[in-house]
């Protein structure tokens, strides 16, 4: 049941229209051994206007990819290091960034939190 968000720093909604999220869907479902119809992905725009590092300039494949997981039950010590790293690699493909510039995160467990069409997930 992984709900990923995902939010792209382009130069122009022309380039992040190129961005799939069906592509990312299909691709992190694959990666996850998640059944069809039970990976979700929300794929936003941030323009690089609104974007900043420190003392840094840049542009095009240097933009970051912010990612947060959401899971019903997050994986724990080597199963988290394994996924984080098969995630940042299959959307860093995707996307066309290096895998240095996807950045995961792990939001709490969804477990009692998280209802799917009125439906607590536990």
């Amino acid at each position: 049941m992984p709900v990923i968000d995902i939010e792209l720093v382009c130069e122009s909604e022309a380039e992040f229209a190129a961005a799939s999220a069906r592509t990312l869907a299909d691709a992190i479902g694959r990666v996850l051994g998640i059944e069809p119809g039970h990976t979700w992905v929300r794929l936003r725009f941030l323009a690089s206007a609104a974007y900043a590092e420190n003392q840094a300039t840049l542009a095009g494949a240097d933009l970051p990819a912010f990612v947060t997981v959401l899971h019903a039950h997050p994986p724990l010590g080597e199963a988290l290091i394994t996924e984080a790293m098969a995630l940042t690699l299959v959307i860093a493909q995707c996307l066309v960034r290096a895998p240095g510039r996807v950045h995961v995160q792990y939001a709490p467990a969804a477990a009692g939190r998280q209802a799917f069409g009125g439906t607590l997930v536990w």
